[in-house]
């Protein structure tokens, strides 16, 4: 095992105000930041830290940097700058711009995640274990990793950025980041500890250490060779008509695996009349908002509301649940099925909007089911023509795999599941209305189901 290495990090005074002009308008422009419809009107830095020197050819600097927008919080971001004189052609569209002024005036600085070299910078900290400034590389003492492995930057993710190193591992540097246990990194390293299969065991991650406060940035898991997204699959088995219930099966099996192996691994709790009232109240107030924020929902309110009333009366009447850490942002996406035909899931972050002590709460495994379920109903209708019977089949296939492996069908607490589902539809239409709106029938087929009970 190597020693790690231990280098002081220097920067410049008035590196913010030198990139303040152009990460205005660059920051708002990617598709991981999270306060979009919103002018950012400054910024602060949290951290800085120099990975390469400015006065070489090419520099290298880790920032970690809270975006000012008004009536909203100062997320902070993590960016990865590099300083060239002038870009090569093939980085051009990395460029963030030109600084006028400031100890960088004159250079070009463009996000280095996209230059290979910049990201080989990344993997080589990793593999040495190296400390930097605040920043600590971290590395399975049990695992290696070979040096010279060639980097490209991952294009179809959403709210964080992947590089993959030789089809051999892939790395997962997260933007938006708040101190504090990530479950992105925790769970995934409990699961292996479990010995689950269903989950890339890490790799290697990065962690800053800011005053008296550890903020996860990034970890490197083995990269799947060859694995289909599983909603990709989903839309391409749908668009040739082809029955899905056999992967939607092996999929419930799987999920229910590292359940087991989560509730093994971490504590469970048993949720009570009290504890039940707060989950319902919080979905009573999200039904609330949804439907001042979509008309649309009004038709269907109360029957909305009967789905949450229903899991409050059981609970009044002492019923109790287990909950238990899970997934917590379950669906097809979130799934990965290889060459050899095994699933595996991966990105434990948790909705990223959500508070981190909440996604860290214990909760009922059948809100991942419902996560997974409502994600068979997506991909049946936004196929043309809408499949309603292969949602049908797939919803059954699942819930039939998980009780194989769990010894529950989800389906034989119909109540709580309702709950969550509508729970789930009604963010979805929100979502929609708000981004997409014509995807807004979709959700919308569910929630008439839904107001009506009627979930398979």
């Amino acid at each position: 095992m190597s020693e790690a290495v231990t280098r002081t990090a220097t920067t410049s005074p008035g590196l913010l105000a030198s990139l303040d002009p152009l990460l205005r308008e660059w920051l708002p422009r990617q598709r991981w930041f999270a306060g979009k419809g919103r002018p950012v009107t400054g910024f602060t830095l949290v951290a800085a830290t120099e990975l390469l020197p400015v006065d070489r050819r090419l520099g290298l600097y880790h920032l970690l940097v809270q975006a000012h927008q008004p009536a909203a919080p100062w997320d902070c971001y993590q960016l990865l700058i590099g300083v060239r004189e002038a870009l090569p052609p093939h980085l051009a569209p990395a460029l963030i711009g030109h600084v006028e002024e400031g100890p960088l005036a004159g250079r070009t600085v463009y996000e280095a995640l996209h230059d290979p070299r910049a990201a080989e910078v990344l993997l080589e900290a990793l593999r040495s274990r190296a400390r930097i400034g605040g920043l600590r590389f971290e590395r399975d003492p049990g695992q290696d990793i070979r040096p010279g492995l060639v980097p490209r930057v991952m294009t179809a993710e959403q709210s964080n950025t992947s590089v993959v190193y030789g089809d051999t591992f892939i790395l997962k540097l997260l933007r938006r980041v708040v101190p504090g246990v990530n479950p992105d990194l925790e769970l995934p390293l409990a699961l292996a500890r479990e010995g689950c299969p269903r989950v890339p065991a890490p790799t290697a991650w990065l962690n800053a250490e800011l005053d008296g406060e550890s903020y996860v940035l990034g970890v490197l898991q083995p990269f799947v060779q060859g694995a289909a997204d599983g909603w990709e699959l989903a839309l391409r088995e749908l668009a040739k008509g082809e029955d899905f219930s056999a992967e939607a099966r092996a999929l419930g099996r799987a999920t229910a695996e590292v359940h087991t192996a989560l509730a093994h691994a971490l504590p469970s709790v048993t949720l009570g009349a009290a504890q039940l009232r707060l989950l319902v109240d919080g979905m009573v107030e999200r039904l609330d908002a949804a439907v001042q924020a979509v008309p649309a929902l009004t038709p269907y309110a109360p029957g909305l509301h009967s789905a949450f009333s229903a899991l409050a009366d059981l609970a009044a009447e002492g019923r109790t649940w287990t909950a238990q850490r899970i997934h917590g942002d379950l669906h097809l996406g979130q799934c990965l099925r290889s060459p050899a035909g095994q699933w595996s899931l991966i990105d434990f972050e948790g909705e990223p909007s959500k508070p981190l002590a909440e996604r860290r709460l214990p909760q009922p495994p059948a809100r991942d089911v419902a996560g997974m379920l409502r994600s068979f109903d997506y991909a049946a209708l936004s196929a043309d023509p809408p499949a309603p019977g292969w949602a049908h089949a797939c919803r059954a296939a699942y819930c039939s795999g998980y009780a194989e492996v769990s010894g529950s069908d989800p389906r034989t607490d119909p109540v709580l599941l309702r709950a969550y589902e509508t729970d789930k539809a009604i963010y979805e239409v929100v979502y929609e209305a708000r981004h997409r709106p014509d995807w807004l029938p979709v959700p919308m087929a569910a929630i008439e189901r839904y107001a009506t009970s009627d979930l398979f």
